[in-house]
């Protein structure tokens, strides 16, 4: 974030007709390091007018960290539910014989209960808050900007990507080591396609977005 003396400085000497050049030349003489200078020049467009003219800045309010920070807890949530139910029903279908026993089956049933539990009452919040959130960045382009949606955007990103690349590292180790079985098979299939289907959705909405911060410069 731009330093408000900075930014100020470059705002009356915008106005005073001098040019960036000059002003950068200034701000680095008087001691300011070249990326203080751009960030704080970079606040204003340069177009011709008699006044400095501010660019879009990135948006940030309470309520809108609130409703995204929601909406990414229900995204994990939803996620963790989904696959454990998964898990839970290809262990009933290709049970182990190692963990053949009355506690283990119990174990299973609840984990089935809990993911069904997380699905039914997680998913409809959160594809509701999906779209009231969509709708609100389709009427208001500046949601768009959002710092914490970016953020969490890029989280989401870094999370889904280490996912999908342990769950296939994990895959090529069990092959090599002649322990690929056909229940590990489906779990590293369940856990690369809820995966990836995060990190396909949330690269094409960082995609949009960073594409509004171009078109706003």
């Amino acid at each position: 974030m731009a330093d408000k003396t900075l930014v100020e400085f470059v705002k009356e000497s915008l106005q005073q007709g001098q040019s960036r050049e000059a002003i950068h030349g200034a701000l680095t003489q008087a001691g300011w390091k070249n990326g203080e200078v751009d960030t704080a020049l970079a606040v204003y467009s340069d177009v011709t007018f008699p006044v400095a003219v501010p660019r879009p800045q990135p948006y940030l309010s309470a309520r809108q960290a609130f409703l995204y920070l929601l909406f990414f807890i229900l995204l994990g949530i939803v996620s963790f539910s989904l696959g454990s139910l998964l898990f839970a029903l290809i262990d009933y279908a290709f049970p182990d014989k190692v963990e053949a026993g009355g506690y283990a089956y119990h174990f299973r049933d609840a984990q089935v209960r809990s993911g069904i539990s997380g699905v039914l009452v997680a998913t409809p919040i959160f594809l509701w808050l999906g779209y009231i959130l969509r709708g609100a960045r389709e009427r208001s382009p500046e949601l768009q900007r959002s710092r914490i949606r970016k953020w969490l955007t890029y989280l989401s990103l870094v999370i889904a990507g280490c996912t999908l690349v342990g769950d296939a590292t994990s895959l090529v180790y069990n092959f090599l080591g002649g322990d690929l079985t056909v229940r590990f098979v489906l779990k590293s299939l369940v856990v690369g396609v809820i995966a990836g289907a995060i990190f396909t959705y949330f690269i094409s909405d960082a995609e949009k977005g960073d594409q509004a911060d171009v078109d706003a410069a």
